[in-house]
């Protein structure tokens, strides 16, 4: 396939599943994305709707609608190797005794 040519839609809309929880054991929010759509590096993914606020211990689901914008060639390579820099700060290890010589 062509790097230029790409035949799906740069924007739509798709359904979503949120699950949203704040209890003692976690602080979370999902969202899985009707249709198995997959998100590569630098798409963006838009939820709808009013904020959501929760009370502690309280877990919640609900269905919202989520615009995907496909992002280009460009911002997609660009992405890539944000991700790949910022994962190398995690190589800065040190094997010392944490004592100045």
């Amino acid at each position: 396939m062509n790097a230029f040519w790409n035949p799906e839609p740069r924007r739509f809309d798709v359904g979503c599943t949120i699950e949203i929880g704040q209890t003692a054991e976690s602080l979370h929010a999902h969202v899985n994305l009707d249709g198995h759509v997959e998100i590569r590096p630098g798409d963006e993914v838009t939820i709808h709707g009013a904020p959501v606020t929760i009370n502690f211990g309280d877990c919640i689901n609900m269905r919202r609608t989520a615009t995907i914008v496909r992002a280009g060639i460009l911002k997609r390579m660009v992405a890539h190797i944000a991700g790949y820099l910022e994962l190398t700060e995690l190589y800065d290890v040190s094997f010392s005794d944490g004592r100045a010589s």
